[in-house]
């Protein structure tokens, strides 16, 4: 009998080391090492010898054909998917507890059910009963969805490979599933990875779409190993702060698609209803008479959203002044709080910073700097920012102000909702006039506060 390999691995980042250890020396995660063991082969073995593969031609015009698609007719998930799920894909969907991952799933495949796909649920965490009970809630009880409770990884993909085998298959979830081959437990990195390896290899045999649930750490990063998100075709993250009624579904790997393309969606007491202009809704309950507050017209994947960005800047009594974040990069946040204070004498130093994105969209573009610097000119001055004016830009450590990409889709977006007058920095090359709306292109940093009324600098 071969004798058991003993190995740690950490469940953070999957490196694995021949002694324990309270800190991973390659992430830097505290307490993350478990104990695995593994059967060590028996004797040296003999070299395998390798076959020749064949090549093909990149020009083909048979591959070269549109990939086909599974439409849901759930037109913001079917955007973020890249135009509706490939038969033969995995799609990793991770989220935090209770956002809303089972419901749209559920909604999900019950659409697909109507449109004559065969479609399997399998959890390994809510029985059949549990199931129905929210397919019942949702009004969804009458849809030809095939529901299935098991863990074994190895169940689950004979029965994708069978005759009667279903066209699309969600995991639910993916933390939940294990190998009976493995002497460890659900959850841990070597199940993780095995267990998601078992079921996209047999996705992609028999041609049958995947969705793969998977939790999330405290950080928002979808448990278990990296590898994972390389391992499947798409991931896609729902995100959402409970206290706001609506959800962002956010792509940000699309093999089939665009990439950072987001979907978004109302919690209402009969699941979750599409928004189909974003915009109109983070924009819903603004004043323009509001210091401190400005609008950005961003770009997420191929859509223009135009969101609310608020600043609150006062003096602070502590000797560290605390910078709140929500919505954006903190990091991003100081640089741009150095910049005003040392190139144009804005007084920032002593005062505390509140910054808040308005609905709970996360922002992760560099043309919302010239919005965040607006509204803290904006609190700190006491004058709001013009009425009905778009703010967007890059700000360099100069204090000028840089281009950004689609320029003119943002622009569109700020008129077709009423917007008036847009601040943006000058364009290197000429782009599509707009009459209906006015712009203001200051060269720096500086010239923004004359903008919006000067201030007394120090």
């Amino acid at each position: 009998m071969a004798r058991a390999l003993v190995s740690y691995v950490c469940q953070q980042c999957g490196s694995a080391f021949p002694k324990w250890a309270g800190k991973c020396d390659d992430c830097g995660a505290w307490n993350t090492l478990v104990e695995e063991r593994k059967e060590a082969p028996a004797g040296p073995g003999k070299r395998a010898v390798g076959r020749q593969i064949a090549l093909e031609q990149l020009k083909n015009a048979q591959a070269a054909a549109p990939l086909p698609r599974m439409q849901s007719d759930i037109s913001e998930f079917d955007r973020v998917a890249g135009g509706g799920l490939v038969p033969g894909s995995a799609t990793l969907i991770g989220g935090d507890p209770g956002i809303g991952k089972s419901t749209l799933l559920l909604q999900l495949t019950c659409n697909l059910s109507k449109r004559g796909f065969r479609v399997a649920y399998i959890s390994g965490e809510e029985s059949a009963d549990q199931m129905r009970m929210r397919a019942n809630r949702l009004a969804l009880a009458n849809a030809a969805v095939e529901l299935g409770t098991a863990t074994n990884a190895s169940d689950i993909a004979a029965s994708m490979t069978g005759p009667d085998r279903p066209d699309i298959v969600v995991i639910d979830s993916i933390q939940t599933m294990f190998l009976p081959s493995l002497d460890s437990a659900p959850g841990t990195v070597s199940q993780v990875r095995a267990s998601a390896q078992e079921l996209i290899r047999a996705a992609k045999n028999k041609n049958v779409a995947l969705l793969i649930v998977g939790h999330v750490t405290k950080d928002g990063a979808i448990a278990g190993p990296r590898v994972l998100e390389h391992m499947v075709d798409a991931v896609l993250y729902f995100e959402g702060d409970r206290s706001h009624h609506f959800r962002i579904l956010r792509g940000v790997k699309n093999r089939f698609g665009a990439t950072d393309e987001i979907g978004v969606f109302e919690m209402a007491e009969a699941g979750l209803a599409e928004v189909p202009n974003p915009s109109e809704l983070f924009l819903a309950d603004r004043r323009d008479d509001v210091t401190g507050a400005v609008v950005f017209a961003g770009i997420e994947g191929s859509r223009p959203v135009l969101v609310e960005i608020e600043a609150l800047v006062a003096p602070s009594s502590l000797a560290t002044p605390r910078r709140n974040v929500v919505g954006w990069d903190s990091s991003r946040l100081a640089m741009l709080t150095a910049v005003l204070e040392a190139r144009c004498g804005v007084p920032l130093s002593g005062r505390d910073i509140f910054l808040n994105v308005a609905g709970g969209l996360k922002i992760s573009e560099t043309a919302a700097d010239l919005a965040v610097a607006a509204a803290l000119i904006s609190s700190l001055t006491g004058k709001a920012a013009p009425k009905r004016t778009v703010f967007f830009g890059e700000v360099a450590l100069s204090a000028e102000l840089r281009q950004v990409a689609q320029s003119d889709a943002r622009l569109k977006e700020a008129a077709k909702l009423g917007f008036d007058n847009a601040v943006m920095p000058r364009p290197r090359k000429a782009s599509a006039k707009h009459a209906e709306i006015n712009l203001s292109q200051p060269p720096t940093l500086a010239d923004l506060i004359d903008l919006m009324g000067g201030m007394n600098r120090t």
